[in-house]
């Protein structure tokens, strides 16, 4: 997996990630449906900024776990979608830049800068940016479904958008 590679899969997943947090009602930012969820306000921020702070921690080669679990609640659905965007543009940023040699290391999970876990960069990737962001996603798609929000279409149609019509 190449830079080119990923920032490919990530522009098109951003487009139908955006459709979604463009619908969040704001009003319900509070709105959880279980109580050991998160509330659609914090999983919102944490789909939004999971590409490029997810990103940014596999360029610097390591993340301390406190850090990584870390999901700010946000007060506004603006907060949400600014999160958004500089993720957007800092993927874009970290990913054309003339030296991509960070992709051949390997990323280490620390706690206190003793290591927990270690993999290869691109695994890291896969797992923690891409595959996390998509399961965090559809989690997303199902808080708006119960909350009743018309849902646009990610891979095909949507019980309420049909971009194929």
């Amino acid at each position: 997996m190449n830079a080119t590679q990923i920032l490919s899969e990530l522009e098109q997943e951003l487009v139908s990630t955006k459709s979604l947090l463009q619908i969040i009602p704001e009003k319900q930012l509070d709105f959880k449906p279980h109580e050991k969820a998160m509330s659609l306000g914090q999983l919102a921020l944490h789909v939004a900024t999971i590409p490029g702070r997810n990103l940014a921690f596999a360029k610097d080669g390591q993340v301390e776990a406190a850090v990584i679990v870390d999901h700010p609640i946000p007060a506004t659905k603006e907060q949400i979608l600014e999160g958004f965007s500089r993720s957007t543009e800092h993927i874009k940023y970290l990913l054309k830049l003339e030296n991509t040699a960070w992709l051949s290391s390997n990323w280490k999970l620390l706690d206190s800068g003793r290591t927990l876990a270690e993999m290869p960069t691109t695994a890291f990737i896969r797992t923690f940016v891409l595959n996390h962001f998509y399961h965090h996603r559809g989690q997303l798609s199902t808080y708006l479904r119960i909350l009743n929000q018309e849902l646009p279409s990610i891979y095909g149609p949507s019980a309420d958008v049909n971009p194929f019509a």
